[in-house]
């Protein structure tokens, strides 16, 4: 069968030269007779490949030495829960920026565990905007600031990194990790699920700074104390093998590609080539203020919602597939992470165009 291209928000797209290195390593690993799925954790072959996966992460996003990086598991929405119980106490105030679902879902659980001050809402907007630095109302002596740089549902992104002077910035990276560089230094933790930019679904890279580690909370249970995975290199339990191993392929994948510098320049290009089909068309249309749209998701709609149905089964006949919208937004989407060829976006534009001239 000949592949497709699939602009799914997550699981996402994996590289074609990753997936063909995968299978011809399925059965047997560079000659050790199995599956890396098979081995020990705590061998030496795998320890290896673990060591070699965090030095190419390490490599790729420039991470200062006095950062932690954890390969732990439950994905980015277990962290909803793991930054409050390793950076407050039950009566600190933590702020947090609300600019779409995953801003929604990372409020409502840090609730149960601190007392939360949404510091801006972009909910005025409609979620089409991000709030400008100075409009937010931040807590002197908080905990800590959250926010979402770029919101998969929405298709919203930050297009700066807020200053919150000596407060401890935390990121919700899941997509947009790996996209472009990033300055790791102005944050206290970032954290990512795997599995849009970095690999299969099951893992999630938590990227903290050495001094924030040793605040847990007693109560916080041991996976989820940083300082505890760290001091066991992210081993304290068996750890999710297969998604870390497929990880570090993509990691050297990139590298191979020329860094994020490239994957900043093709990422460029495809969201500009998107965005501008869409804009020129005055038949698609796009709700993100163009000053906060997401380099990696890009929602749509077509003028009435009849259109959604027949324009979907073209779009699969055409091998442009997962291209329906969240379901509580509905519309289009097209998550075109660093996975997606230039070559499926120019499909995409040219189906597009087809079926405007069809149905406008």
């Amino acid at each position: 069968m000949t592949r497709v291209f699939n602009f799914s928000a997550g699981p996402a797209a994996l590289p074609q030269e990753v997936l063909e290195q995968i299978r011809d390593e399925m059965v047997d690993w560079h000659g050790q007779g199995m599956s890396v799925m098979e081995m020990s954790h705590r061998g030496k072959t795998f320890v290896g490949i673990a060591q070699q996966a965090e030095a190419d992460l390490r490599e790729l996003l420039a991470i200062p030495a006095s950062y932690k990086v954890l390969f732990l598991q439950a994905g980015a929405t277990a962290q909803f829960a793991a930054v409050p119980y390793n950076l407050t106490v039950s009566s600190s105030v933590a702020d947090y920026v609300n600019t779409g679902a995953w801003s929604k879902k990372a409020i409502g659980e840090a609730r149960r565990y601190c007392k939360v001050n949404v510091a801006a809402d972009a909910a005025a907007a409609n979620y089409s905007t991000v709030p400008a630095r100075a409009e937010w109302q931040l807590t002197p002596g908080a905990a800590y600031v959250h926010y979402t740089p770029n919101e998969t549902i929405g298709g919203v992104e930050f297009p700066f990194i807020p200053d919150v002077g000596d407060v401890p910035l935390v990121a919700d990276f899941s997509s947009t990790i790996l996209s472009r560089p990033l300055d790791v230094s102005r944050f206290g933790v970032i954290y990512a699920g795997a599995q849009k930019n970095i690999g299969p679904a099951g893992l999630v890279v938590v990227i903290v700074r050495e001094d924030l580690l040793g605040r847990a909370r007693p109560e916080t249970p041991t996976v989820f104390d940083w300082k505890a995975m760290a001091a066991d290199g992210s081993m304290l339990n068996t750890p999710a093998t297969f998604s870390w191993y497929v990880a570090g392929l993509v990691f050297q994948w990139i590298k191979r590609q020329g860094g994020l510098a490239a994957m900043e320049k093709l990422n460029r290009a495809k969201a500009e080539k998107l965005y501008g089909a869409i804009d020129s068309s005055g038949f698609y249309a796009n709700p993100v203020a163009k000053h906060c749209r997401s380099w990696m998701n890009v929602p749509f709609t077509l003028p009435n919602a009849d259109l959604d149905k027949p324009f979907l089964g073209g779009a699969k006949n055409a091998g442009l597939v997962a291209l329906e919208g969240h379901r509580s937004v509905g519309g289009m989407r097209a998550s075109i992470y660093n996975a997606m060829p230039l070559a499926g976006v120019d499909a995409l534009v040219q189906y597009m165009n087809e079926f405007q001239r069809k149905h406008g």
